[in-house]
């Protein structure tokens, strides 16, 4: 890890441990859905979070209760950081009732409204208008609530994208964008699909305040987080973060990864999110002999509950499967 202690506020031990146990806990919550996935428990699509991270755990310590936030169809990680319950989302993923969704949306459609969690979102881009939206409800408002809205580096490629970054600085709207640049937009490279690679000058173009960070470094992407959404909170508009990622897992379950080698992924794994922050602990003597293996068994135990729940769980009655799809027509 690049910074210093002095660097940076709040950097000791009781800070960084329970970040470090957030990525865990996002990182085998993954593991156990792909496991899941072929025992064919769980079915449809399924676009696993792991070396990612760092961004969703850095990004929610920015966060006040009453901001929104709006994800891609890669969204476990958002959701479990901005505090859903594990045993929801998998229970989502199991298409129970008893999901956070009530089983209706699956993996790539997580929704909470106690959490203000308004989705992953299965169209690439779509939900940059979203935030927009939502942002600008707030400031017509008068509320000092930040909307963050997720998106990979694909989307900049879509016209939402560029109309989403106009209206934001053209209204000042209080949104922070934060593009998980992990190099492939499902198995195209960004040094070949973009002219301009570095994400954060496209938002720059539009006059938004736009940053790059590591976002395998989740006390930088914390750090960053912090400082935009005050800023935002104070009426400075719209902010940007990309964040520099790699996801370890392909862009599905269905990738068979052809376009990269598997050197390139062994040598981001060893700089991982995970692994990074461990190491300068330790380097730093903030973490103690048996402080991973706790975090470790806690998990797993929180893990196979939600397992538990979501195989316990009922499916929906056939009686509600019309329940909330359409408005009947109001008698005159």
């Amino acid at each position: 890890m690049n910074t210093a202690a002095s660097d940076k506020p709040h950097i000791n031990r009781d800070h960084l441990l329970p970040m470090l146990a957030d990525m865990i806990r996002i990182r085998r919550f993954e593991e156990k859905c792909a496991e899941l996935y072929t025992q064919e428990k769980i079915r449809g699509f399924l676009h696993l979070y792991i070396g990612e991270e760092a961004v969703a755990v850095g990004i929610a310590r920015g966060l006040a209760p009453e901001d929104a936030v709006i994800a891609t169809y890669r969204e476990h990680g958002h959701a479990l950081a901005r505090g859903i319950s594990m045993a929801s989302v998998m229970a989502e993923m199991y298409g129970k009732v008893t999901g956070c969704s009530r089983g209706r949306g699956g993996s790539m459609h997580l929704f909470d409204e106690k959490h203000r969690f308004f989705g992953g979102n299965a169209i690439v881009a779509g939900g940059l208008p979203m935030a927009v939206g939502l942002a600008l409800a707030d400031k017509m408002r008068g509320l000092a609530r930040v909307t963050t809205c997720f998106f990979g580096e694909g989307a900049v490629a879509e016209g939402e994208f560029h109309e989403s970054m106009n209206l934001a600085a053209l209204w000042q709207l209080p949104v922070l964008f934060v593009c998980e640049n992990n190099l492939y937009a499902m198995g195209t490279a960004l040094e070949i699909s973009e002219s301009e690679q570095h994400i954060y000058l496209k938002a720059r173009s539009y006059g938004i305040d736009a940053h790059a960070v590591d976002g395998m470094n989740v006390v930088d992407v914390e750090a960053a987080a912090r400082t935009a959404c005050s800023a935002i909170r104070e009426g400075q508009g719209p902010k940007f973060l990309e964040c520099k990622t790699y996801r370890f897992r392909g862009h599905s379950m269905f990738d068979t990864q052809l376009y990269r080698d598997k050197e390139e992924i062994e040598r981001w794994q060893k700089h991982g999110p995970i692994v990074l922050l461990q190491e300068w602990m330790q380097a730093n003597h903030m973490l103690l002999e048996n402080d991973v293996a706790a975090i470790e068994h806690r998990v797993a135990a929180e893990v196979a509950e939600a397992v538990d729940f979501a195989e316990s769980s009922a499916l929906e009655s056939e009686t509600e499967l019309d329940t909330d799809v359409y408005t009947p027509r109001r008698s005159q």
